[in-house]
């Protein structure tokens, strides 16, 4: 699909930048009237996905975060999160219920949350190489619930 609009954005893997990169999705989601609902689930997935690269890709150190966000024909809002980090030995296991490599405090949830508020969700991954997350929805809008 042809994008109509996109932006990049890359930050350091500080947990402080997780904000950061939900209102600039949100922003950038908002030329498309999503109501508040479709607001706060593109909010929460983006969070997810950050979050992840953050505890799971850089657990010991700083790294770099990449965030590419596109709108595609149809109202679709493409969100790429990306690190360079440790990558996923098992994308099928990790994309399990309740595993976590993050330790006692971590649910295990993140791709499960992903999933249930996007349309799709994709995961690549090499190990030592990075994690890639694609996700996608379509936003009604708005002029859906007139």
């Amino acid at each position: 699909m042809k994008a109509q609009n996109y932006i990049r954005l890359e930050f350091p893997s500080q947990s402080s930048n997780e904000s950061f990169a939900r209102a600039s999705a949100a922003a950038f989601a908002a030329q498309l009237d999503p109501t508040l609902e479709e607001l706060g689930d593109i909010k929460t997935a983006v969070s997810e996905a950050v979050t992840n690269c953050t505890v799971h890709a850089y657990p010991d150190c700083l790294g770099k975060i990449g965030m590419k966000l596109r709108i595609l024909e149809g109202g679709v809002l493409e969100i790429g999160v990306r690190d360079w980090g440790k990558g996923i030995e098992d994308v099928e296991k990790a994309r399990q219920p309740l595993f976590t490599t993050g330790g006692e405090e971590r649910s295990g949830m993140g791709f499960t949350i992903m999933e249930s508020f996007m349309d799709s969700l994709r995961v690549r991954s090499k190990p030592g190489k990075g994690t890639v997350v694609t996700m996608t929805r379509r936003i009604r809008g708005k002029s859906a619930l007139r």
